[in-house]
C-alpha cells in the first residue's frame, strides 16, 4: 500500500524533491521514471513527442471508434426502418366495390357460399334479386328462364311453376297463386328473380349487407369447418400482413374455414368476404353441423325389379313393325323392346310416327315391354340448329311434349326413350329442360321415361347426366362408336375399355341402379387407301393432314361381318386391349381392318354390366346378332 501511494504522487509532488530520499533503494526511483527519462536526470514538465503522438493515436482510434459506432447506429436505424416498413400490417383498405365486381350504382355484390360470384344482383323495393344465370349456375338449375317467351319455370316431381316478367303470380299446373313481391323482373336482356322465391324451392338462406350492398348465400349444409376470433384483427386480400384489409373481424365473431395455409387461413365471414387471417387470431377450430330445415322435393322413379335386357328395333317404315313376330321368336331374355317409331318432324315441335298399337299388344303377349323411341335425327329436323330452335322454346317444347304422351297412350306404350343426338352446348340447358317437363308428363301417365346418351366425355357434358338421373327412369349409355362412320381413322366400335369407362364415368353422376349398359351388335369394315400427293397439298394446313390415308367403311352385322372374314380368306387374332378378334389384309391396293363384335367380346361387356351392378343392358339393333348371342345374354340377364 505504501509503494503504490508513492507511485500515485503527481509529477508537480515529485518536482519539489530535489534529491533521492535517504535510504530510498534505487530500483523504486527508477520504477518511478517516466518512459524515456533519462537515468539520474530530472523530469523537465513537458510530455515527450512519443507521449503526444500517442495521445493522438489514442483520440485518432476514439474518434474511429465514434464515427464507427455512428455508422452501426444509422445502419441499425434504416435497417430497422426497412424491417418496419417490411412487416408492419398495411392499413390499406381495399376497394370493396371492385372486389365484388360492382361497376355501377344499383348492382348487388353477390357471395356464394365460398366464391365471390359476379355482381349480377339488385336490390329493389326491399327484396334482393339475382340473375338467372346466377340462380342458374350458383344456386338451383331447375330454374329455367325462357328469353325467347319471357317465361320463368320450375319443374317439380309432378307440377310445372311458371311466372311472367313483372308478376306477383304464378302458376302451379296452372293453378294461380299469389306473393306480395314482384317474383321477376328484367333489365335489358337480363332476368332477376327474388331471392325469397328461389329460397321456396331451394334449401338456401342469405344475407344482405351495405357498404357496398351486397348478398351472402349459403346453398352448402351439414359438417362445416369453423373458428372463433381470439381478438379484433383483419381480413386481408391476401395472406400477407401488407395486403390491403377487406374487412374488420372483431373478438368472439365465428369465421369459416375454406383452407389452411403455412402461416394464413382463408375464411369466410358472416356478411360474405372471403380473404385471410392469420394463424394466431384464430381459436376453437372445430366440425360444425350446420343445417337448415328444408323440406326436399322427392322424384319417384319406375324401376324394373329384374335385369333389363332392352332391344332397339331400327323399324324405318310400317311394314317393318309387321316383323315384330319373328324378330321376337329368334331372341330368349329380351324384356323390352325399343322401336325406332318416332320423329320430330319440325322445330314447331311436331312429330311424324308409325307406331303400332298391334305391334305393342304382341309384344306384351310376350312379356315384353315396348319403349317407344323418339329421334332428332334420321327424319324431319337432323341438325344441331334446328334441335336448338326447337328446344329453345317453351311451347314448342310443350306441342313435342303434348303429341308425344298422346301418341304413348294411343298406342298403349310402357314407356318413351329420348335419343337425341344433336345437342350443341349452347342448346344444353333447353335440352336438360325438356328431359325434366317430359319426365313430369311421364311421371303422371305411369310411362317409364329412359334417355340415350353418348359415352361421357369433356365435349357432352352439356347432356347433364347427374339431373337425368334424378329426373329420368333409366339412363342408357350408347357405349359403342367409339370410332363412326365418317372416322379419319380405322378402330373398334366398341373396345372394352371405351365400355369401361362410359360405365364408370356415369357411375359418378347416376346411380347404377338407373343406369343401362348399350353394346352394339355391329362391327365396321374399315378400308384405308393412301392419299395423292394432290390430297395431301390440299390438306396442308388442315387436319387431315394428320392422316396419310383415305378411311372408308362399311357397318355390317355380326354373321355378315364373319362372312367378309371368311371371304378375305384371313384368320383373326384375339386384340386383348379391345377386347376383340382382329384381323386385317390387304387387296386392290387397299388396307383392310375389321374388330369383330361376337360372343367373346360381348362376354366382355356383360361382365362389366354384372361387375357394376347395373340395371342392364341394351343392343343395337335387333336383327343384326348372331343366333348364339341371346343364350349368352340371357346367362347375365336372368
Amino acid at each position: 500500500m505504501e509503494d503504490r501511494g508513492r507511485n500515485s504522487r503527481t509529477y508537480n509532488n515529485r518536482k519539489k524533491t530535489s534529491a533521492r530520499p535517504s535510504g530510498r533503494p534505487a530500483s523504486q526511483s527508477r520504477n518511478r521514471r517516466t518512459s524515456g527519462q533519462t537515468p539520474g536526470r530530472r523530469p523537465t514538465g513537458r510530455r515527450s513527442s512519443e507521449d503526444r503522438a500517442r495521445m493522438r493515436r489514442r483520440r485518432q482510434r476514439n474518434r474511429m471508434i465514434q464515427l464507427v459506432l455512428l455508422i452501426i447506429l444509422v445502419i441499425a436505424a434504416i435497417a430497422g426502418i426497412v424491417i418496419w416498413k417490411r412487416y408492419s400490417p398495411s392499413k390499406e383498405q381495399y376497394d370493396m366495390k371492385k372486389y365484388y365486381g360492382i361497376e355501377k350504382d344499383g348492382q348487388l355484390g353477390i357471395t356464394v357460399d365460398n366464391k365471390v360470384v359476379e355482381a349480377k344482383g339488385k336490390l329493389s323495393d326491399g327484396k334482393a334479386y339475382v340473375a338467372y344465370d346466377v340462380v342458374r349456375d350458383y344456386i338451383n338449375s331447375r330454374f329455367y328462364w325462357d328469353s325467347n317467351e319471357n317465361v320463368l319455370l320450375y319443374m317439380l316431381p309432378k307440377d310445372m311453376i311458371s311466372v311472367d316478367v313483372g308478376s306477383k303470380d304464378y302458376s302451379v299446373s296452372r293453378e294461380k297463386k299469389s306473393e306480395d313481391y314482384v317474383i321477376l323482373k328484367t333489365e335489358g336482356n337480363t332476368a332477376y328473380i327474388a331471392l325469397d322465391f328461389v329460397q321456396q324451392y331451394t334449401n338456401i338462406d342469405y344475407e344482405v349487407s351495405s357498404n357496398p350492398d351486397h348478398v351472402m348465400i349459403r346453398t352448402k349444409w351439414g359438417k362445416t369447418d369453423v373458428a372463433t376470433v381470439k381478438k379484433n384483427t383483419q381480413v386481408r386480400y391476401q395472406g400477407g400482413v401488407k395486403s390491403p384489409v377487406l374487412a374488420e373481424l372483431k373478438k368472439k365473431d365465428e369465421v369459416t374455414i375454406i383452407e389452411s395455409e403455412e402461416n394464413w387461413k382463408k375464411i369466410r365471414t358472416k356478411e360474405g368476404v372471403i380473404g385471410y387471417v392469420k394463424n394466431n387470431a384464430l381459436k376453437n377450430e372445430e366440425k360444425k353441423n350446420i343445417t337448415r330445415k328444408f323440406d326436399e322435393q322427392n322424384y319417384s322413379s319406375i324401376l324394373k325389379d329384374y335385369t333389363i335386357n332392352m332391344a332397339w328395333h331400327n323399324v324405318t317404315n310400317q311394314d317393318a313393325n309387321n316383323g315384330v313376330a319373328q324378330k321376337i321368336a329368334q331372341t330368349k331374355g329380351l324384356t323390352t323392346l325399343a322401336p325406332t317409331w318416332v320423329h320430330v318432324a319440325d322445330t314447331s315441335g311436331n312429330i311424324t310416327s308409325i307406331a303400332s298399337s298391334d305391334y305393342v299388344s304382341y309384344a306384351h303377349q310376350q312379356n315384353i315391354e315396348v319403349w317407344m323411341t323418339v329421334r332428332d335425327f334420321d327424319g324431319g329436323i337432323s341438325s344441331e340448329q334446328e334441335s336448338y330452335e326447337l328446344l329453345s322454346y317453351t311451347s314448342r317444347r310443350e306441342t313435342l311434349i303434348t303429341q308425344l304422351i298422346a301418341e304413348a297412350l294411343r298406342v298403349g306404350v310402357d314407356g318413351i326413350n329420348v335419343d337425341f343426338e344433336k345437342i350443341s352446348d349452347k342448346c344444353g340447358e333447353h335440352y336438360i329442360e325438356f328431359i325434366r317437363e317430359l319426365s313430369v308428363k311421364c311421371r303422371q301417365n305411369g310411362l317409364v321415361l329412359s334417355v340415350d346418351n353418348y359415352v361421357p366425355k369433356s365435349f357432352n357434358t352439356q347432356y347433364d347426366r347427374k339431373e337425368q338421373g334424378i329426373v329420368a327412369d333409366y339412363v342408357v349409355i350408347m357405349g359403342y362408336d367409339e370410332y363412326y362412320a365418317g372416322s379419319p381413322e380405322a378402330g373398334p366400335v366398341s373396345s372394352y375399355n371405351y365400355v369401361k369407362e362410359g360405365i364408370e364415368e356415369t357411375l359418378k353422376e347416376v346411380p347404377a341402379k338407373k343406369v343401362i349398359s348399350g353394346i352394339p351388335f355391329f362391327t365396321r369394315l374399315w378400308k384405308e387407301t393412301p392419299k395423292t400427293e394432290e390430297e395431301l397439298a390440299s390438306e396442308k394446313g388442315t387436319d387431315a393432314a394428320e392422316y396419310s390415308v383415305n378411311v372408308e367403311s362399311v357397318a355390317y352385322g355380326m354373321d355378315n361381318a364373319q362372312a367378309q372374314i371368311k371371304q378375305a380368306g384371313v384368320e383373326t387374332t384375339w386384340d386383348k386391349k379391345a377386347g376383340q378378334n382382329y384381323a386385317t389384309w390387304e387387296a386392290d391396293g387397299a388396307k383392310y381392318e375389321i374388330w369383330l363384335e361376337d360372343a367373346k367380346s360381348i362376354e366382355q361387356k356383360l361382365k362389366l354390366m354384372q361387375k357394376y351392378k347395373l340395371a342392364g343392358t341394351a343392343e343395337w339393333s335387333l336383327g343384326q346378332e348372331s343366333t348364339d348371342i341371346w343364350n349368352l345374354i340371357q346367362k347375365y340377364v336372368n
